[in-house]
């Protein structure tokens, strides 16, 4: 295990470590927060469908795969939860 100032002092080293398969704990405040692991497979990201099957997401409600027409325009530095709640009334 080690500290976070450590992992920021040589993270290329720990990175390659871990790229190289030995999986490294990272510690905050003495604390175990967070492993640094090897990529599995080819190295891809897990696609939707196995996030989906494995409970990590919800699965979409619109299963056509088409997007709503109606668009929301966005202005920056706007709270995420105010925008929604405006839309949705």
């Amino acid at each position: 295990m080690i500290g976070i100032r450590e992992l920021r002092a040589d993270l290329a080293a720990h990175v390659r470590r871990a790229a190289g398969g030995e999986p490294t704990v990272v510690s905050v405040s003495g604390r175990p927060a967070a492993v640094l692991v090897p990529l599995t497979g080819t190295g891809a990201l897990p696609s939707l469908e196995a996030l989906v099957a494995a409970g990590a997401l919800s699965p979409p409600r619109r299963a056509d795969g088409r997007l709503p027409e109606r668009t929301v325009p966005v202005w920056g530095n706007v709270r995420l939860d105010r925008l929604l709640r405006e839309v949705r009334g």
